[in-house]
């Protein structure tokens, strides 16, 4: 079995659940335009392919309707501002990051959240576990998931190769990102994809608690 050294991180349904406060901003910027609300479990099926995506998927039309933009910055907006009210890291999450940095490996997140929020959640929650955190910057050339870029950038920014490196995360997005780099990936059960939706696309290994991906 190889040891990994290097573990590249997925944020949102995998170090973190997101999902309420995801839904309070889009659900807030569809109220700004008289457009319908969506459920938990809607906004569960419409995320993993960045926040454009998310809103092209809640709003009615998508990119066709003439008030998405705009709709679009009211849930960025409101985002920003209120991203730490509910989420918070799986049961489990923080001991898996505090003994993965006694045992010495390297630490990132590649996300498709926007850059700032990426960021901000990371050194909110992880200021001394995660070195570095990648979020969606496309307009620097870097593009998002399941292209390898955030994977290659969190790599360079780390100092190290991709020998030795494992992805962790919980969608189809995921296991894409994980392939296009390159690298293997463990797929954790307590995020936003069940597990048969995980095999479907390919998915070969899993975990069902944070601390089982010490055993990889």
């Amino acid at each position: 079995m190889t040891e990994y050294n290097t573990y590249i991180f997925d944020l949102d349904g995998t170090l973190l659940d997101t999902l309420d406060d995801l839904m309070a901003s889009v659900n807030y910027a569809l109220r700004q335009y008289g457009m319908p609300e969506h459920s938990r479990e809607d906004i569960r099926r419409f995320v993993g392919n960045g926040v454009k995506l998310l809103m092209v998927r809640a709003v009615p039309d998508g990119e066709k309707n003439p008030q998405f933009e705009e709709c679009f910055n009211a849930f960025r907006d409101h985002y920003m501002l209120h991203s730490l009210d509910t989420t918070r890291p799986y049961k489990g999450i923080l001991g898996l990051l505090a003994e993965l940095k006694r045992r010495g490996k390297r630490t990132a997140v590649v996300s498709n959240k926007f850059c700032a929020a990426t960021q901000e959640l990371c050194r909110h929650f992880f200021p001394d576990t995660i070195e570095v955190a990648i979020g969606e910057h496309e307009s620097e050339g870097i593009r998002k998931k399941p292209a390898p870029d955030t994977v290659i950038e969190a790599l360079r920014q780390l100092g190290v190769d991709k020998s030795n490196a494992v992805y962790v995360g919980d969608s189809d997005v995921d296991l894409q990102t994980a392939r296009n780099s390159g690298l293997p990936c463990i797929s954790v059960l307590w995020g936003f994809r069940d597990k048969e939706f995980l095999i479907e696309n390919g998915a070969t290994t899993f975990v069902d608690a944070p601390s089982e991906i010490l055993a990889y």
